[in-house]
Parts: C-alpha cells; sequence; structure tokens
C-alpha cells in the first residue's frame, strides 16, 4: 500500500512579501538624488560669474540667462515634394 501524508494547505508565497513596492521605492529614491544634484548644480552655476561660466563652457546671453545649445535640423527645400514622389 502507498504511503501517503496530509498536508496542511499553506505553500509558500507567490511573490515578494511587499510585492512591486520595493521596486518603487528604488525608482522615488533615485528621481529624488537626480532633481537634488540638479538643484545643487543650478545653485552653484547661479554663483559663478559670466567670466567663469565662459571658463568652463557655458556662456549666457545679455539678460543672464543660459544659451542652450539644441541641435538644429536643417532640412532642405522641396524633400517633402521628394519623399511624397517615392510614396
Amino acid at each position: 500500500m502507498a504511503h501517503m501524508e496530509t498536508h496542511a494547505g499553506i505553500s509558500a508565497p507567490k511573490g515578494q512579501l511587499f510585492g512591486a513596492k520595493p521596486n518603487a521605492v528604488a525608482t522615488i529614491v533615485a528621481a529624488l538624488r537626480t532633481w537634488r544634484l540638479s538643484v545643487v548644480r543650478r545653485k552653484a552655476m547661479a554663483d559663478l560669474t559670466p567670466d567663469q561660466l565662459r571658463d568652463i563652457g557655458y556662456p549666457r546671453d545679455k539678460l543672464g540667462h543660459p544659451q542652450i545649445n539644441r541641435p538644429v535640423i536643417e532640412i532642405k527645400a522641396g524633400l517633402m515634394t521628394k519623399l511624397m514622389s517615392m510614396r
């Protein structure tokens, strides 16, 4: 005859004890650190003179606002016509 034992209906938990909360906490902590660093950098940049800003390669315009070098896309005339004709 086969040996049979009865077990209680208790099994290991399917997930972590706190579920997805540790990942959410880590995300919040990382976001707060990033925000704090950006505030510290902004304060440090505000304390620099225009000469010091130029020395580090961070020029400002005549009003004192930072000049942001954004990428510029140059589109030749007739590009849309050519693209539509290729369709």
